[in-house]
């Protein structure tokens, strides 16, 4: 018998300081409870939220800024099937073109902290982030590219790669 999987479609925010330091959240709650992430959420649908409407209402709401369109850079989706065994999630990244100056207050998701991108690679990080999300950042940022991930519990994550620009 084949079990359905809710389907949720968020973005996910890459917001830094003036040092190019990234800002995290350490989560308080699911998806990544205990892991640091990205800010980020998911859209309201039954609004007709757009990726980048749902970027600028997340970054205000969880950090206090406020930004434009012309403030994101939308670099890239990921589609991962099967996270954590609980759903399908359509993740859409955007790069955070303003910069903060100084450390957000904690929040009820959590709590934030600035890492340069090296020690990124060592924190409590979800392993789909560590194989998938971050090495991409890294080398697609300024551009777009666009992933299929099986994050399958009982198997081995798989990646495709469906554009790159």
């Amino acid at each position: 018998m084949k079990t359905t999987l809710p389907f949720k479609i968020s973005t996910l925010v890459f917001v830094h300081n003036a040092l190019g330091h990234q800002l995290l959240i350490q989560r308080k709650k699911a998806p990544n409870l205990g892991c640091w992430s990205p800010i980020g959420g998911k859209l309201d649908m039954s609004a007709g939220e757009s990726p980048y409407e749902c970027a600028r209402r997340e970054t205000e709401e969880e950090i206090g800024l406020q930004l434009s369109d012309q403030d994101l850079h939308c670099f890239g989706y990921i589609s991962e099937k099967s996270y954590e065994g609980t759903g399908h999630w359509l993740m859409f990244l955007f790069e955070c073109k303003k910069e903060l100056s100084e450390l957000p207050a904690a929040i009820n998701e959590g709590h934030f902290e600035f890492f340069e991108r090296a020690a990124i690679d060592d924190l409590a990080i979800p392993e789909s982030d560590r194989s998938l999300l971050w090495p991409y950042y890294d080398q697609h940022k300024a551009g777009f590219v666009g992933l299929r991930a099986n994050c399958d519990p009982q198997g081995q994550l798989s990646i495709t790669e469906e554009l790159k620009i």
